[in-house]
């Protein structure tokens, strides 16, 4: 997503006026950051109903349940992302080793 379209979409979820097509769009293009950030395929990102990703280098699973799973809800991410909100203040549901997010963010 270009810069200048995320600044806009960042406007809307400020402002209270975004709807679930921009929160769609915010959650993966965060979570498109985060794996360029952190590349691999040992932790699991969900944030339904919208995306989940692999990221964090370390070992790969292939079936079932990874064993790592970070999962939150959408406006959660989003906040997390952009540094509105510290790791250790998120209601997130993490599990396994590697699933403190912390390092890698804010993203933005």
């Amino acid at each position: 997503m270009p810069a200048a379209e995320f600044a806009d979409l960042c406007e809307r979820l400020d402002a209270g006026t975004a709807d679930r097509s921009d929160l769609k769009a915010a959650v993966k293009h965060l979570l498109a950051l985060l794996v360029q950030r952190a590349p691999g395929t040992s932790v699991e990102v969900r944030v339904p109903p919208f995306a989940a990703v692999q990221c964090i280098e370390g070992a790969r699973h292939t079936r079932g349940t990874p064993p790592a799973v970070v999962e939150m809800d959408a406006a959660t991410w989003i906040a997390l992302a952009r540094g509105r909100i510290a790791w250790a203040d998120a209601q997130v549901r993490a599990s396994g080793e590697r699933s403190d997010l912390s390092p890698y963010l804010p993203l933005t």
